[in-house]
C-alpha cells in the first residue's frame, strides 16, 4: 500500500506540469509565442519546475492529520521527539528520497524527449538550492498549520485541498507561469506565499529573474515561514490543552 501510494504520488506530479506543458508549449508553437514565451520556453520552464515541485512538496497533512483523528497522536505525546517537527518532518523528508530514487530517471526521460533550453550557471544553482530548501520549510509549516486545525474541526483534507490545491495550482506558477497572469492576480500571487516553492525557484535557477527580484522573493520566503512556524506554535500550545484523543 505505502508503495503504491509513493507511485500514485509520483505519477501525479510527474503528469500534471506534463499536461501544462503540452498545452501552452502548442499554443506557443500555432501563436510564435504567448506574451514573449515561445514555445521552448514553456518545455524549459515546465521541465524545471518539476523538480523543483516534487523537492518542495509538503505531506505533512497526510501524515498527522489521521492521528489526530483516529487518537493514535496519544502514543506519540509521550515520546521524547516533536510529533509533528521531528516525526511529520523526517517522514517528509524519507518519503521524498523514495520519490527521487524513481523521479530523477523519469525526469531525464523527459529532458531529452523534450530537449529544454536550460540556462544555468553556479550562482543559479546555488541560490536556487537556498530557495528549494526555504520553499520546502515554508510549504512544510504551512500544511503544520491546516493539519492543526483537525484539533478543532477533526477533518481538513477537504480544506487543504482548497486551500493548497486548488487556490495554490493558480498562484504558484504551476498552472500557468506568473508572468502570464492578469494584472491583479499576477500582484496577488507575487506577494502570496505559494509562488516561493514553485514559480521562484524554478526561474531563480534558470536565471530569468533580476537581483532585485531574487532579494524581494528571499525576503518574501523569510517572512512567510516567520508567518507560518509562529502560527503553528500558537496553534500546538492551544491544542495540547484541548486535545482529547478522538476516536482513541
Amino acid at each position: 500500500q505505502y508503495r503504491a501510494n509513493l507511485l500514485m504520488y509520483l505519477f501525479f506530479w510527474l503528469v500534471t506540469p506534463v499536461i501544462f506543458l503540452a498545452v501552452w508549449s502548442s499554443i506557443a508553437s500555432v501563436q510564435g509565442s504567448i506574451q514573449g514565451m515561445t514555445a521552448l520556453d514553456f518545455v524549459t520552464y515546465y521541465l524545471m519546475l518539476l523538480p523543483v515541485t516534487i523537492i518542495t512538496a509538503d505531506i505533512t497533512i497526510h501524515i498527522f492529520a489521521s492521528k489526530i483523528q483516529d487518537g493514535s497522536l496519544s502514543s506519540e505525546l509521550v515520546l521524547p521527539m516533536h510529533p509533528v517537527l521531528v516525526r511529520a518532518l523526517t517522514s517528509n523528508l524519507g518519503f521524498k528520497a523514495l520519490q527521487m530514487l524513481v523521479f530523477i530517471p523519469a525526469w531525464l526521460v523527459l529532458v531529452l524527449a523534450f530537449q529544454p533550453a536550460f540556462n544555468l550557471t553556479p550562482a543559479s544553482i546555488g541560490l536556487g538550492v537556498i530557495s528549494l530548501v526555504l520553499g520546502f520549510v515554508l510549504n512544510f509549516f504551512f500544511g503544520a498549520v491546516i493539519a492543526c486545525l483537525a484539533f478543532w474541526t477533526t477533518r481538513v483534507f477537504w480544506f487543504d485541498q482548497l486551500v493548497r490545491f486548488a487556490i495554490g495550482t493558480m498562484l504558484s506558477g504551476e498552472f500557468v507561469p506568473l508572468n502570464l497572469l492578469p494584472g491583479v492576480l499576477q500582484t496577488l500571487a507575487r506577494f502570496a506565499p505559494y509562488q516561493l516553492s514553485a514559480y521562484f525557484p524554478t526561474q531563480l535557477i534558470l536565471n530569468k529573474l533580476s537581483p532585485g527580484e531574487i532579494a524581494l522573493n528571499f525576503g518574501l520566503q523569510v517572512f512567510w515561514i516567520a508567518v507560518f512556524a509562529s502560527v503553528f506554535l500558537v496553534q500546538w500550545r492551544a491544542a495540547m490543552k484541548k486535545y482529547s484523543a478522538v476516536g482513541a
